[in-house]
């Protein structure tokens, strides 16, 4: 089906946004490869991103590239299985004994640790 560019302008893509190393702030939407700018400000960044997004899009209706659309949130359930082995199932639970936490929290602690992911 062919989509137009206030298609998928309308779409909800997350903008994610960080100091940039020369100073400002950089923007980029990952659903979109290569789609970044950047900004004196957090508004000049996130206005600018706005900009490179309907450039990015347009270019790749123009090229015939398949647009990815936004992962939608509630995708993710929260709930993940994990299989490992017995020794690590066997420390990870006398290190939540020890720090008298559920073995959940500890788990997840350690995996957002090693993400760097903050609320």
């Amino acid at each position: 089906m062919n989509r137009t560019l206030e298609y998928y302008l309308r779409l909800p893509y997350r903008v994610v946004l960080h100091p940039a190393e020369e100073g400002g702030y950089a923007a980029e939407i990952p659903e979109l490869p290569g789609c970044i700018s950047q900004g004196e400000t957090m508004e000049e960044a996130l206005k600018n991103i706005e900009a490179a997004k309907a450039s990015w899009l347009e270019s790749a209706i123009e090229d015939g590239i398949e647009i990815p659309e936004p992962t939608a949130q509630d995708e993710y359930s929260g709930k993940l299985n994990i299989r490992m082995p017995k020794s690590l199932h066997r420390a990870l639970a006398e290190r939540a004994r020890e720090e008298r936490i559920s073995l959940n929290q500890l788990i997840v602690y350690h995996l957002a640790r090693g993400v760097g992911y903050r609320r």
